[in-house]
């Protein structure tokens, strides 16, 4: 032990377990089969470290201690229950009577639980917004106060929805473990979707006050760096994480001083992350050398979020390709969302009337009826088109359809713009 005064030991705690918990959660919930008593076991190690670490001092490999408290929990747990033998026999020779070790004896032999516990937050049999709670409660150390801030729903919603996820996955006894075959490509999905999901809300939030979420974008890239690291094999595992290093990228130049949004056109490419668009083009590179058929939706996405990365400005970008690419992405995925950003890239390619003509097929789309983005884009190119009175009309609409408060600012502002 190191001594430390008494204000270090409850910072190093919170730094540690965010950090570890994932780890933590994940390797005694291979012991005890059950992702609800595994976090129950990873707090009570979190309350054990609170009562020893400021009398003591903080251990010199923190997170190895908090791990040895939880899984000396777990068996302690499990040598109680009636069913002991039962038990034992189930999970054989993994589990050892004796007490754990202090330490694992590599950090990375755990990387498989943590692999296992993705694909448990994630199961299908979860409704999407079970599987983001938590998944981010889980693996992204956020706490239900949080989750419920970032996603502006009540906090006892949101307190529910992981309480019956942990509950469903316990009583119809989901197996935590990697699934194989058809099964995996299933789960595989959903895992990714889930990532996906939580990077969109952060890289531009539905609702609120602040149009970026940073917080939400670091764990969503974050998981998607572990998923690339555990499943090497899987081409679009690293071509999420190549679309989301991109994105990523251009998180510094996409607000101004105040927090107000910055249009793609007008950003300063400048303040662009170069390393993470390196990364970007290095995962790409993995996808495209793992891939054994046509590129997948990530792999498509990620294309063309390396076309803008390429374009120093943005008169240089190859809008060609991208309508190119997103025509792909609707064959391969399709939905009206799709459709609405090929009628982007079609109207720079090819001159904003072909564009609108796209958009205007897309109107009566019932799931568009309420998407702030069609008029949004609609105004876009009527402005292009010299129709300033239809385009203030549009970008109106937009501004009473948008829940972000900076996104409706930015659409008022330009409504407002002289003729």
């Amino acid at each position: 032990m190191s001594p430390q005064s008494p204000a270090d030991p409850r910072h190093a705690i919170e730094t540690v377990f965010r950090l570890e918990s994932p780890r933590i959660i994940a390797a005694v919930a291979r012991l005890v089969r059950d992702v609800g008593i595994a976090e129950e076991l990873a707090q009570d190690a979190l309350v054990a470290a609170l009562e020893q670490w400021p009398r003591d001092g903080v251990p010199d490999n923190p997170g190895a201690w908090l791990m040895a408290t939880a899984r000396h929990r777990a068996v302690d747990l499990i040598r109680r229950r009636e069913n002991y033998a039962r038990k034992l026999q189930e999970i054989g020779r993994t589990l050892d009577t004796t007490a754990p070790p202090e330490e694992p004896a590599d950090p990375d032999d755990i990387d498989d639980d943590l692999l296992r516990l993705v694909f448990t937050a994630c199961h299908p049999v979860l409704s999407a917004e079970a599987r983001i709670a938590l998944t981010l409660r889980l693996l992204g150390g956020l706490t239900t106060a949080e989750i419920a801030r970032a996603f502006l729903t009540p906090e006892p919603t949101v307190a529910q929805r992981i309480v019956r996820a942990k509950k469903t996955l316990a009583t119809r006894n989901i197996a935590f473990e990697v699934p194989y075959g058809p099964e995996r490509e299933a789960r595989l999905g959903s895992v990714l979707d889930v990532i996906y999901l939580i990077f969109n809300e952060g890289y531009a939030a539905t609702a609120g006050d602040d149009w970026l979420r940073p917080a939400l974008c670091e764990d969503a890239l974050r998981l998607a760096r572990v998923l690339s690291g555990l499943m090497p094999k899987e081409p679009e595992v690293h071509a999420l994480t190549s679309l989301l290093e991109f994105q990523a990228s251009r998180a510094a130049a996409r607000t101004g001083p105040n927090g107000e949004p910055v249009l793609l056109r007008d950003q300063n490419r400048r303040r662009w992350n170069r390393m993470l668009i390196a990364r970007g083009i290095t995962a790409l590179h993995r996808a495209d050398a793992t891939a054994t058929g046509a590129p997948g939706p990530y792999a498509l996405q990620a294309a063309i979020a390396a076309c803008h990365a390429h374009a120093y400005t943005y008169e240089e970008t190859d809008w060609k390709s991208i309508a190119t690419l997103y025509g792909l992405l609707a064959a391969r995925a399709p939905s009206p969302v799709v459709e609405l950003n090929r009628a982007v890239a079609v109207s720079m390619a090819q001159g904003p009337a072909q564009g609108l003509a796209l958009v205007d097929a897309l109107a009566a789309e019932p799931t568009l009826r309420d998407y702030h983005l069609l008029p949004s884009v609609r105004g876009d190119l009527l402005a292009r088109l010299g129709r300033t009175a239809e385009a203030r009309e549009e970008f109106e609409r937009a501004a009473g359809l948008a829940r972000n408060e900076r996104e409706r600012e930015l659409l008022l502002r330009r409504a407002a713009e002289p003729s």
